[in-house]
C-alpha cells in the first residue's frame, strides 16, 4: 500500500509531539507530587514541633506528652493543630493501657530519651548523639528541650491532599490531550506546506518526461526545499536551452553539410553530363569544399570526444614564448596580407608548462583566425603570456570591431555566430567551442572581454602545480 510523505510527516510530528508531551507531563507530575509531599510533610513536622513546644511551655515538663499526642491522633482538631482553651485542663494524660496510634515523628528529650516512639524505637530508649544531630531541635527561651526525628517514610497523604494531586493529574492529562490535538493540526499544516513544492515538482517532472522540458515551479521558501525547487528550475531551463541548442545545432550541421555538398554535386553532375569541363579551377573548388567537409567532420569528432571525456592529450613541457612564436610564424603571412600587425609579448624566463602542443596550436589558431577575420587593415593582434597569482595566463588581444555585450556570453556556444549575415563559407561556428573544450581538458579556463569598436581579448588561464 502506497503511503504518501504527507502521512509520514504527520505521523512523525504527532509521535514526536506525543512523546515529548508524555515525558514533560510525567516529569512535571513526578516533581509536583514529590514537592507537594515534601511540603505537606514539612508542614506536619513544623506543626508537630509547634504543638510539642506549646505542650512543654504549658506543662513545664514532657510528662504525659505521649498520651496527649495519642489523644490528638485519635481526635484530630480542625485545621490540623491544637490550641488549648483557657478553661480546659491542658493535655491530660491518657491511661497507659490503651492502644497508641503510629506516629510519623519521634520525640526525644534533651538527653536523647524517647518520649514519643516511632519505627523501631521504644519509649525510654536512648537515641545516639549522631542520630539526634540529624533531627530538628525544639528550643524554648534559648534552651534545648528536645529533638524531633523523622524515622522511615512519611505517612500517607490525606483525602484533601490526594484529591489535590488527582485534580493536578487530570489537568496535566487534559493539557497533554489538547497539546496533542494542536500538534496534530500543526503537523497537517506543516506537512502540506512542505510537500506542496514536491507535488509541483513531481507534476513538472511528469510533464518533462512527455517532452515539455520548459517547466517552472514556484519557490516559496529559502530552506532546503526552496533550494531544491530553485535547482529544479535551473535544470529545467538548462535542459530546455540544451534541447533548443541541439535542434539549432542539427539545423546548422545540415546547412553546413548541404552547402558544400550542393556545390560538389552540381559540379560533378555538370561534368558528368558534359555541360562543364573538369578544368583545374573547378576541381580546386570541389577540393576546397571537400576540405571544408573534412574540417567540419573533424570538429564534430573533437567535440564528441571532449563531451565523452575521451579527448586524447599528449602532454609535454612547452615554453610559453616558443608556443606563441610558433603561432606568430604560422600566421604572419596571412596577417601581412590583411595588413594587420601580429606581435608576441612574453618573458623568456616564464616556467615551462605541460601541454599538448598540437591541441594548443589548434586553440590559438582558432583565436588568431577570428581576430584576423574581424580586425581591419592597420589593426594589431597581440599574443601575450604572463605569470599571475592565478597561474600562467595566455591572451589573444585585437583592436578590431569587438563583440556586442548581449552576444559575449554565447560566443563559446556551438554554432553561435554573433553576426550570421557575415559568416563566411569556411566557418563552422565550432572553433571557439572546440577551443574551450581543449582548454578545459587541460584543466584551464577560457574567457573573453570585448567592447564594440575597441576590440576583443580572450584569456586562457592554466593553474601552475
Amino acid at each position: 500500500m502506497k503511503r504518501s510523505i504527507t502521512v509520514k510527516l504527520i505521523l512523525a510530528f504527532l509521535i514526536v509531539s506525543v512523546t515529548g508531551l508524555a515525558l514533560a507531563s510525567g516529569i512535571t507530575y513526578w516533581l509536583s507530587v514529590r514537592e507537594f509531599k515534601r511540603l505537606v510533610f514539612n508542614q506536619a513536622r513544623d506543626r508537630f514541633v509547634t504543638e510539642a513546644t506549646i505542650y512543654y511551655q504549658v506543662n513545664g515538663t514532657w510528662e504525659g506528652v505521649l498520651d496527649y499526642f495519642n489523644l490528638r491522633e485519635s481526635f484530630p482538631q480542625p485545621g490540623g493543630g491544637f490550641v488549648p482553651q483557657p478553661d480546659q485542663q491542658p493535655f491530660a494524660p491518657r491511661s497507659g493501657g490503651e492502644q497508641s496510634p503510629a506516629f510519623a515523628f519521634l520525640l526525644a528529650d534533651a538527653g536523647g530519651k524517647v518520649l514519643i516512639p516511632t519505627g523501631q524505637f521504644q519509649v525510654g530508649e536512648i537515641v545516639s548523639h549522631a542520630k539526634l544531630s540529624q533531627g530538628t531541635l525544639i528550643e524554648l527561651n534559648g534552651e534545648q528541650i528536645g529533638t524531633v526525628l523523622v524515622i522511615g517514610s512519611s505517612s500517607p497523604l490525606g483525602s484533601l491532599e490526594s484529591r489535590y494531586l488527582s485534580r493536578t493529574n487530570q489537568a496535566l492529562l487534559y493539557a497533554a490531550l489538547g497539546a496533542a490535538l494542536v500538534a496534530l493540526m500543526l503537523g497537517i499544516i506543516l506537512a502540506r506546506t512542505l510537500t506542496h513544492p514536491l507535488r509541483d515538482m513531481t507534476a513538472a517532472i511528469h510533464a518533462m518526461a512527455k517532452g515539455d522540458l520548459k517547466q517552472h515551479v514556484s519557490v516559496k521558501s529559502r530552506d532546503e526545499i526552496g533550494e531544491l525547487a530553485t535547482a529544479f528550475n535551473q535544470m529545467s531551463a538548462d535542459l530546455d536551452r540544451l534541447n533548443r541548442s541541439r535542434r539549432q545545432m542539427t539545423a546548422d550541421i545540415t546547412h553546413d553539410l548541404r552547402s558544400p555538398l550542393t556545390v560538389i554535386g552540381g559540379y560533378v553532375e555538370s561534368m558528368r553530363d558534359g555541360v562543364l569541363k573538369p578544368t583545374p579551377e573547378r576541381l580546386n573548388t570541389i577540393h576546397a569544399e571537400v576540405q571544408h567537409l573534412q574540417r567540419l567532420v573533424e570538429d564534430l569528432r573533437t567535440l564528441s570526444q571532449a563531451d565523452a571525456g575521451e579527448l586524447t592529450l599528449n602532454r609535454e613541457p612547452v615554453p610559453p614564448l616558443a608556443l606563441l612564436e610558433r603561432m606568430a610564424k604560422s600566421y604572419n603571412h596571412l596577417a601581412a596580407q590583411k595588413k594587420v600587425s601580429l606581435e608576441v609579448q612574453a618573458d623568456p624566463d616564464l616556467p615551462e608548462i605541460r601541454l599538448d602542443p598540437d591541441r594548443m596550436t589548434q586553440v590559438f589558431g582558432n583565436l588568431v583566425t577570428n581576430s584576423l577575420r574581424y580586425t581591419p587593415g592597420g589593426g594589431k593582434i597581440v599574443l601575450t603570456a604572463t605569470q599571475e597569482a592565478s597561474g600562467l595566463v595566455f591572451s589573444v588581444q585585437d583592436n578590431g570591431q569587438g563583440i556586442p555585450a548581449e552576444a559575449l556570453p554565447h560566443i563559446f556556444d556551438r554554432f553561435y555566430r554573433a553576426d550570421p549575415a557575415r559568416a563566411q563559407g569556411d566557418q563552422s561556428g565550432l572553433g571557439l567551442t572546440i577551443a574551450r573544450s581543449i582548454v578545459e581538458a587541460h584543466g584551464g579556463s577560457i574567457s573573453a572581454e570585448s567592447e564594440v569598436g575597441k576590440g576583443t581579448k580572450v584569456k586562457i588561464v592554466f593553474p601552475l602545480a
